[in-house]
């Protein structure tokens, strides 16, 4: 190999445009790739595509649009930080939700709960019990989960709806397509900001830490 390549390679940035996206792609729900691709790939074939170094950021480009891909060319890490939608909505629902988390208390229930939503997610609800939005108990531990998963996914969809449209997608490609973040009502504006700046604070601790 001669020295120009060596140094041509060596001065590429990890942080370029190729290689966000290629990032991007393998972080990208599988849902997402089927609707554009075929929805008639079995899941191992779309996990192939998924994987392949060189499909990855022309599969980006694909999902983005080059309209977003063009303006992206200085992007720098994404909303979350690197972390899972799927966590921050969760914890985000689990604040909603706080006061029926908090009144769930049989080992039955509980291991219900948190089978489902995780035990940081069941602990960070408590934590933030004062911040809680829903004021209706639900008893049931598996309404309850899906509701603290729908109203989690609605108040970071809203909260996505204050950001610019090549940042929101490039969160909302990384969830399944039809969760409630597509959608969120009014009372989710709302609530959005107060509830993800506590999550976001809880997971810039982590990053920061890392």
């Amino acid at each position: 190999m001669s020295v120009s390549m060596t140094s041509t390679e060596s001065n590429r940035s990890l942080n370029s445009p190729f290689d966000r996206l290629r990032e991007l792609a393998a972080l990208i729900h599988p849902t997402r790739f089927a609707a554009h691709l075929d929805a008639l790939l079995s899941a191992s074939t779309l996990l192939q595509l998924q994987k392949n170094p060189r499909l990855q950021a022309r599969l980006a480009e694909l999902l983005l649009g080059s309209e977003l891909v063009s303006n992206g060319s200085g992007w720098g890490r994404d909303l979350l930080l690197g972390h899972d939608p799927r966590r921050a909505a969760l914890l985000a629902g689990s604040i909603w939700h706080a006061r029926s988390v908090l009144k769930l208390v049989s080992r039955h229930d509980l291991s219900i709960l948190i089978g489902m939503i995780g035990a940081e997610a069941h602990a960070f609800g408590i934590r933030h019990l004062s911040n809680a939005v829903a004021t209706t108990s639900i008893v049931d531990p598996e309404q309850l989960s899906r509701q603290i998963e729908h109203d989690g996914h609605a108040c970071l969809g809203a909260w996505l709806g204050e950001a610019s449209a090549l940042d929101r997608t490039r969160v909302l490609l990384r969830l399944p397509i039809g969760t409630a973040a597509e959608k969120p009502a009014t009372e989710h504006r709302n609530a959005a900001g107060p509830l993800l700046s506590l999550v976001m604070a809880r997971l810039a601790t982590e990053t920061s830490s890392a």
